[in-house]
């Protein structure tokens, strides 16, 4: 247990004129700090006051809007977001600052499902920047009723003619969902990693989990790639069917080529003349039935009992060698 010593009173008459004086330096100084840590208190006080006032009265210099769009898929643009603000980005300009609601603007654009997210701030030149990050389409999709996007994460995102990109084409109906679109996404991944295929095929169509269809640019043809798995096996016998094959055979031989069984090519031939391409309008293209290209006798369109080839199906013979 310790024991504290009282501090012991000084007579002032005992000290000596030194000390004295030492003492009333000292009183001096607390003075002083004391006066000069009020004058400091209020000066704080009336700056913060009229810098408050001085920022009311400020004016906006500019509005400015950036889209982190680091993928550069312009699928979201500063010119489109300044549509959906409406007047405010023409007008802001003279505004004063304390009428600019940047934490509404934040509200409006986060609920635009194209956007993952918005930022306003006002910076200290006067002008209001808005920073975008935008969703980033991997693939549109029309399932029969209309057409959206979707992203990495399965994300749906509206479509409409005022954002558009150029993503690959999906088509079927995923009501069901065991089988969705983000299960086509490694299949859409090696199509656009390689070079001849990304330039070959134009859509991806979904007849059920065991039939994907791929709709390559030749007229009246299709390929059925069975389940989206085994890419190098598969995608190796319709290199050799594209590039020895059909030469020899004619590019509108075969109306079906299917890689779906393990080690086989299985095609089906053309019965039936192609018709007559006309311009769809863009209501049209979305209706599109791919089924109406198969014209498999007997069979049904992309369709093949597991294990079988279908009754008018031949397996494609290799291309004869050149002598």
């Amino acid at each position: 247990m310790s024991i504290q010593e009282q501090p012991q009173e000084v007579n002032v008459s005992e000290l000596t004129p030194g000390q004295l004086r030492r003492r009333k330096r000292q009183r001096r100084r607390a003075l002083i700090h004391c006066v000069l840590s009020l004058v400091l208190l209020v000066y704080l006080v009336v700056a913060l006051t009229l810098t408050s006032e001085a920022g009311d009265a400020r004016v906006c210099t500019g509005f400015r809007i950036a889209v982190n769009d680091t993928a550069s898929f312009r699928f979201v643009t500063p010119a489109e977001l300044g549509r959906e603000l409406g007047s405010l980005p023409a007008n802001a300009k003279g505004m004063r600052l304390l009428d600019i609601d940047t934490d509404s603007i934040e509200h409006l654009l986060s609920h635009i499902d194209k956007i993952e997210d918005a930022e306003v701030v006002r910076l200290s030149d006067g002008q209001i920047l808005v920073t975008v990050n935008p969703m980033h389409p991997v693939a549109r999709i029309f399932d029969g009723k209309g057409s959206y996007y979707i992203n990495r994460d399965g994300k749906r995102i509206s479509a409409d003619a005022r954002y558009h990109v150029d993503v690959p084409l999906i088509q079927g109906h995923f009501a069901d969902s065991t089988f969705t679109p983000m299960q086509l996404l490694p299949l859409i991944d090696y199509i656009a990693a390689d070079t001849l295929w990304n330039s070959l095929i134009s859509m991806v169509k979904v007849d059920s989990p065991t039939d994907v269809l791929l709709i390559p640019i030749v007229r009246g043809q299709v390929i059925n790639f069975g389940e989206p798995k085994d890419f190098e096996s598969k995608f190796r016998r319709l290199h050799r069917t594209y590039t020895e094959v059909l030469p020899v055979k004619g590019w509108n031989y075969y109306d079906t080529i299917s890689v779906k069984w393990g080690g086989q090519i299985v095609a089906t031939r053309r019965h039936k003349k192609l018709p007559q391409p006309r311009i769809l309008s863009e209501e049209e293209e979305e209706q599109v039935d791919v089924g109406t290209m198969l014209a498999g006798d007997h069979v049904a369109p992309g369709q093949a009992i597991p294990g079988h080839a279908a009754k008018d199906d031949k397996i494609i013979p290799a291309a004869k060698k050149k002598h």
